[in-house]
């Protein structure tokens, strides 16, 4: 096929979370929707290599590791250990469906489904490989990301394992280093510590997890040692080189003291780019911020007005329920119809290690950069209840609250299910909740969400909610 066109009102390159999303959204305002997507298997990152496998294996190892504490919780039984080949098992089938859905959600005839890659050919055109083209009066740019590897001397040419060999791993390693201390590195570092792996893990900065509040990354850390990883932080990583017995070699200076390691599973967990190489956006004049993300306004509009940037490929935040949103609202803008812009002000992360980390809305940090007049109060779960009857006592609740209107602006948890819990608060910085509205509803004892209300009095007792004029 050659320089066959046809044309759309919309073109899609990527159909995970962020094109899916816009491409319903557009075919509902009536618009024909083309999506080019050339993987060898439709439904995204998150679905597939992400959030659904890694956190099936992840709660499976959790499982493991609640069975092995029968002395703790008066039990007596045998010492089970880890079934990989099951699990992997498990995984499959977990995520079989959700794929399989979002297959069946691309190819049920609302869009035009190009199985594909394509690049720029100019502004409003797109070649795939087989040499079609694809013009459209606007274009999404939803491509996700690809694992990154740091030129760190010797670290590409070496054999090295990724996210996906990890969660891919029907044996068990005997051992491995770990490269990294963000969410990915200690989630699954974790995972394979409990299903029985020695592990090492190299940090480069001071402490893991660093775009989190330092108490919820060394609540992390110091279960990450309890777990019995070799957890090392401020790590200077000099070079890497490959041994004989499929081994490689780590070099590395690590408090003053040049070290050397050696393994057969080195697993780079440095994190991810996006997967934006092979797209010719320089033929179109794109601007890339100086992490190589594509650029894009509230709006997610480019600097080329018409097309537009979502997902992974464009960020600030690589989670799918801001993919999904920037989505929703590409799709909107891009047609005319009303949509508020994008902001990030109520945003929700959490980070699946035991005990997880949750925040939602700001961060001390950017509270104290805006000039926010705030005051916060904490409370810690090993004063806690319910926590203390599950053996769940690690950790904290914080809130952080508008010093005269009592105006929840962020909250953050580290602790058992932490991800289930921060979502109390979730609703309250979404709505605008005071400390004092938080405080009007039953919190039921004995839960692990009651202990939201000890931080919520204290704010509640310092603050005078000012009355209406």
């Amino acid at each position: 096929m050659t320089n066959e066109t046809e044309g759309f009102d919309f073109l899609i390159l990527g159909g995970g979370s962020a094109g899916y999303a816009a491409a319903r959204t557009a075919h509902n305002l009536g618009k024909r929707v083309a999506v080019v997507d050339g993987a060898a298997e439709l439904s995204g990152l998150c679905i597939l290599r992400g959030c659904m496998p890694s956190k099936t294996l992840i709660y499976s190892a959790e499982v493991l590791h609640l069975a092995q504490q029968g002395d703790v919780f008066g039990f007596k039984g045998g010492n089970p250990v880890a079934d990989m080949q099951a699990m992997q098992q498990r995984k499959r089938e977990v995520i079989r469906e959700f794929s399989e859905y979002r297959k069946e959600q691309l190819e049920d005839g609302r869009f035009s489904l190009f199985k594909d890659y394509g690049h720029f050919r100019d502004l409003n055109s797109v070649e795939l490989s087989d040499g079609k083209i694809l013009r459209a009066e606007k274009i999404l740019i939803s491509t996700g990301s690809i694992i990154k590897t740091p030129d760190l001397p010797g670290l590409r040419g070496c054999s090295f394992k990724t996210s996906d060999d990890v969660l891919d791993l029907n044996y068990l390693p005997e051992e491995c280093i770990v490269l990294g201390g963000g969410v990915v590195a200690c989630e699954l570092a974790q995972f394979l510590a409990r299903v029985g792996c020695r592990v090492v893990q190299l940090q480069r900065s001071s402490h893991v997890l660093k775009e989190f509040a330092q108490a919820s990354s060394e609540t992390v850390a110091e279960a990450l040692r309890d777990n019995g990883i070799n957890l090392m932080t401020n790590v200077s990583l000099e070079s890497f080189e490959d041994r004989p017995g499929e081994r490689v070699r780590v070099n590395f200076e690590h408090e003053g003291e040049s070290r050397t390691l050696e393994t057969k599973f080195l697993f780079n967990a440095l994190g991810r780019q996006p997967a934006t190489a092979s797209l010719g956006v320089e033929k179109v004049g794109l601007v890339l911020r100086s992490s190589g993300h594509l650029a894009a306004n509230e709006y997610q509009q480019t600097n080329v007005p018409h097309i537009y940037a979502a997902g992974d490929c464009t960020g600030p935040h690589e989670i799918v329920h801001v993919a999904i949103r920037q989505g929703e609202t590409v799709a909107k803008h891009a047609f005319g119809q009303s949509v508020n812009p994008m902001t990030y002000d109520s945003l929700l992360t959490v980070v699946f290690t035991d005990p997880q980390i949750a925040r939602v809305g700001l961060s001390q940090e950017q509270m104290t950069k805006r000039g926010c007049l705030y005051t916060s109060a904490s409370f810690p779960f090993d004063d806690h209840g319910k926590s203390i009857l599950m053996e769940a006592k690690r950790g904290y609740v914080a809130v952080h609250a508008d010093k005269n209107t009592g105006r929840i602006l962020g909250a953050e948890c580290a602790s058992k299910d932490a991800g289930e819990l921060i979502h109390s608060m979730s609703v309250a910085v979404g709505l605008g909740a005071t400390v004092h509205d938080m405080l009007k509803a039953d919190w039921y004892h004995p839960t692990l969400s009651e202990i939201w209300t000890y931080p919520l009095e204290d704010l509640a007792e310092e603050i005078t909610p000012s009355k209406p004029d």
